[in-house]
């Protein structure tokens, strides 16, 4: 038995430290996360369409509890189409600001060769995000 104690104990103390350094490192990386940040743009609803912004006739349950949970925007800026509309979403700007006027004035990116657009040194959300150490994504249209 006394063979054997200072194994166990030894033992004991490797799994014991192990443990500790792995609480510590979980901690740390706990205090290191950042919010999960989620943007919902949808294109042509109305105010009231939804149902946390008053709507009782349709059933939109996981919306609603989004805003709940999170940040429920009431004051916005939005224009008639929606690439003005992205661009301000994208740059904080007015749309006008963000290069959403063509040489033609047509405030709109209908074909891929268009001359207007966003400015190529135009800061985005998603590239200001990245430099803050987010991972970023986009579904749908964009």
């Amino acid at each position: 038995m006394s063979f054997q104690a200072p194994y166990a104990i030894m033992h004991f103390l490797v799994i014991l430290t192990t443990h500790l350094i792995l609480v510590a490192t979980l901690e740390a990386d706990i205090a290191k996360r950042k919010p999960n940040i989620v943007i919902l743009l949808a294109d042509d609803i109305g105010y009231g369409d939804v149902g946390c912004f008053g709507n009782t006739s349709l059933n939109t349950p996981h919306i609603d509890s989004l805003a709940r949970d999170g940040a429920k925007l009431t004051h916005h800026l939005v224009t008639p189409l929606c690439s003005p509309s992205r661009a301000g979403l994208l740059t904080g700007r007015y749309p006008i600001r963000s290069g959403m006027a063509s040489l033609n004035m047509l405030r709109i990116v209908p074909f891929l060769s268009s001359d207007s657009g966003l400015p190529p040194n135009e800061s985005t959300l998603a590239e200001l995000s990245l430099t803050a150490g987010y991972n970023t994504g986009l579904i749908g249209e964009w």
